[in-house]
């Protein structure tokens, strides 16, 4: 079983994150902020990785603590959960559409975390959620489970299709890219033998 678990506590935060890469898109999120948590649960939904995800954070500072912790703890599960990252697809592509709106997400597990990021709000919150944190979302998950990714938005108006059609494309993109090829038969998906460093 491709599961990880991961247990963080800091004087910020103190967050359990359980992943499984094989699942059935189930979750179980609580993070304190509602926005972030129906993000992480279209996440979950769309990318077949069963994700339970609890914080108690320190949102009487902000909520940046918070939704940073959140991206660190699922990327190093899915991380962990990867191992030597043998038979996957490694790539994932996806186009978004919501409405109004069209996003396109591209990435690689490929070990060398990188965040191309061009998508902007017009509005200063969604819900409850300041929308400059989602760029940095994004950003920690990047770096924590080792993938480059680019975010692109090619339009939109409605600033809820434009964060919902990214993350759904996050986890199509990402659903690609971890499931397992049978033709490879286990090998690592590059020449080098090893992804990263």
């Amino acid at each position: 079983m491709r599961t990880a678990r991961i247990a963080r506590k800091t004087h910020e935060t103190d967050i359990v994150v359980e992943v499984n890469l094989d699942g059935t898109g189930a979750f179980d999120v609580a993070t304190g902020i509602g926005f972030l948590d129906h993000m992480i649960e279209q996440f979950s939904r769309h990318s077949l990785i069963d994700i339970t995800c609890r914080i108690a954070g320190d949102l009487h500072v902000d909520q940046h603590h918070t939704t940073e912790d959140s991206a660190i703890a699922i990327g190093q599960a899915i991380s962990q959960a990867l191992g030597d990252k043998g038979g996957i697809g490694r790539y994932g592509a996806a186009y978004s559409p919501m409405d109004e709106t069209l996003a396109r997400v591209a990435l690689d597990i490929s070990g060398r975390p990188f965040l191309v990021w061009r998508a902007k709000f017009t509005q200063e919150r969604l819900g409850e959620m300041d929308t400059e944190l989602f760029e940095h979302w994004f950003h920690s998950i990047a770096q924590a489970a080792g993938i480059t990714l680019h975010v692109e938005l090619l339009y939109g108006e409605n600033n809820h299709h434009i964060c919902e059609g990214i993350y759904k494309g996050f986890a199509r993109a990402m659903r690609q890219a971890v499931s397992l090829d049978p033709r490879k038969g286990g090998a690592i998906p590059s020449t080098k033998g090893q992804l990263g460093g």
